[in-house]
């Protein structure tokens, strides 16, 4: 082991003391603006364990999607900080600008840049059901978002504009956490549903529902705008940066459009 290197932990980079002091740690950094996340993996959560993340905290940009999920329903939830779903180094930046498996450059930008008025992404979906919907940004990584439930930082959906997303998960297993989020009622009050493009989640046997089918067979009663197959998250396609926290508008019309109705970060 090279000096300065940390020993693993099973499937961890380091113990979960390590992970969450350095996390803490880059938080506190005065000499940065943002923390960005080189891959999701899995064992955030774990990094919430005990006392989590300290009050009193300089808000600083988060970058990342898929496990950071967790991070950023915490983030939310407690301190009511403006998170960023998007792409991560190892994943995403490293494939390039505007290519196939990277990142979307000029949502990015705006994301993290633009200080003042909105703008608008281009989710490149189908609209699932027609209408215009207006609420605050939040969500993320399917998985992720069902396991909040029943911790202090459950994320409250209530007037939100809902992304879901994941990947590599079964049809079977789609309809689950549905239908545990409905029950758990975390569908109540949505405005507004953005879908993923769940790669990797095919049906295992042929005839059997599809991810697409079951999300609109549990989220068609709810009346509200839907649309289906954004490039968020897990997607094979330049990955967009969604800021959560901040209003939005999602127009479910053709291929859809997520306005980003005021800035989310300051001069």
């Amino acid at each position: 082991m090279m000096p300065g290197m940390v020993a693993s932990e099973g499937y961890f980079a380091a113990s979960t003391k390590e992970r969450a002091h350095e996390l803490i740690a880059a938080l506190r950094d005065k000499n940065s603006g943002a923390v960005i996340c080189t891959r999701g993996g899995y064992g955030a959560a774990y990094l919430l364990d005990g006392k989590g993340i300290p009050r009193g905290l300089q808000p600083k940009m988060l970058l990342g999607y898929s496990d950071i999920t967790a991070l950023d329903a915490y983030l939310w939830e407690k301190f009511r900080w403006v998170t960023f779903y998007g792409p991560m180094i190892a994943t995403d930046i490293c494939a390039g600008a505007d290519v196939e498996h990277g990142y979307d450059s000029a949502s990015l930008r705006r994301a993290l840049t633009q200080t003042r008025g909105g703008w608008a992404l281009e989710l490149e979906g189908e609209s699932l059901a027609a209408g215009d919907a207006k609420g605050v940004i939040l969500g993320g990584c399917l998985t992720l978002l069902e396991t909040t439930i029943g911790t202090p930082w459950e994320l409250d959906t209530r007037g939100a504009i809902l992304l879901l997303e994941d990947r590599g998960v079964k049809p079977y297993q789609v309809d689950r956490m549905l239908t545990h989020l409905r029950q758990a009622g975390k569908f109540t009050k949505v405005r507004g549903l953005v879908w993923g493009e769940f790669p990797d989640c095919a049906p295992t046997k042929e005839g059997s529902p599809t991810v697409r089918e079951i999300a609109h067979r549990i989220c068609a009663p709810l009346r509200i705008p839907m649309v289906w197959g954004a490039r968020i998250g897990h997607t094979p396609r330049p990955i967009l940066t969604v800021p959560l926290g901040i209003r939005g508008r999602l127009r479910a019309r053709g291929s859809g459009t997520l306005e980003i109705l005021e800035p989310a970060v300051r001069a």
